[in-house]
């Protein structure tokens, strides 16, 4: 994953029809439209993916769908690891890598509970990495059902397997990130980090790029970033970006992730903002504070020259 040097990588959203059921038509659409943006590799059958409302037979067809639509053009990872018995999360390990992914991953927080230790973590992780014979994989510091950090150490001893080829970062703390850049220095790792509000120092600081929810909404600006963070001539223009991110954090995260379907359904993709779960409502305020959002990422894209898929 580190060749794809400061790449986007989003995190899929899953369309649904309006009867809940999995729209392929427009995952296909949704997968080119990351693709036509600018993705260096995608993440399916994760959080945004609405992964713990899906079938385990659901989550395989919809990653083996966007394997099959990606072809090859860019890499593909997914969660493979759903809890349960670690001889049982092998197994739908290698059921996801069968699907033709180029990683699986783990979740930190359905390896231990949040009152087990550590050790306990990296028994389970080495377990289960000798289960899965050479399979290559990953971690994502998922916030659900608990957000499980890993310590710089902790990578540094999985990454020393040269199994672990990709991280998502949920620690909130570019200090913690750069630590754990520093430790690990497999030329095929990559650490990609979720947080925006440092998205430019965690770049600075070596991250492989962003694997933000963001993305789901205007992925050409996240990836013209990871393209000029450290240019001189766009330096203004990065600090306007950064900034823009951090002031409409709670906006994206609001209902998400149906203000993100609600937003690339006005961008014309072909998606319904149907979602499984609670999530909360789209209510005609939410819709109304999204069209102004809607407005002010069209002018910020303008004024930054970044062209629109869409």
């Amino acid at each position: 994953m580190k060749a794809l040097d400061k790449g986007f990588v989003p995190v899929m959203l899953t369309p649904f029809k309006p009867n809940g059921t999995v729209d392929y038509p427009g995952l296909t659409a949704l997968t080119e439209f990351y693709l036509e943006a600018g993705a260096k590799g995608l993440f399916a059958n994760c959080l945004s993916s609405e992964m713990f409302a899906l079938t385990p037979e659901e989550r395989l067809k919809v990653t083996r769908h966007v394997v099959n639509i990606a072809a090859q053009r860019v890499p593909v990872v997914a969660t493979g690891t759903f809890g349960g018995a670690i001889e049982q999360q092998a197994d739908f390990a290698r059921a996801i890598y069968e699907t033709g992914v180029d990683a699986v991953i783990m979740i930190t927080s359905l390896m231990a509970s949040e009152d087990e230790p550590d050790a306990l973590l990296s028994d389970r992780v080495e377990c289960l990495l000798a289960l899965t014979d050479a399979i290559p994989m990953g971690f994502y510091e998922c916030p659900v059902p608990y957000k499980r950090i890993l310590s710089p150490a902790l990578l540094k001893q999985f990454a020393a397997t040269g199994r672990i080829k990709y991280h998502k970062d949920t620690c909130l703390d570019i200090e913690q990130v750069r630590a754990k850049i520093a430790m690990v220095e497999a030329s095929d790792f990559g650490l990609y980090d979720a947080y925006m509000v440092h998205a430019v120092e965690s770049l600075k600081a070596g991250a492989a790029g962003l694997s933000c929810i963001q993305g789901n909404y205007f992925p050409e600006l996240i990836v013209w970033l990871c393209e000029h963070y450290q240019d001189v001539a766009f330096q203004a223009q990065v600090q306007m970006l950064q900034e823009f991110l951090v002031r409409h954090m709670d906006i994206m995260h609001h209902g998400y992730p149906a203000v993100a379907k609600y937003y690339l359904q006005k961008r014309g993709l072909p998606i319904a903002t149907m979602v499984r779960g609670e999530h909360g409502g789209l209510t005609a305020d939410l819709k109304q504070r999204i069209d102004g959002f809607y407005q002010e990422c069209l002018e910020l894209q303008d004024t930054l020259g970044v062209p629109m898929v869409l």
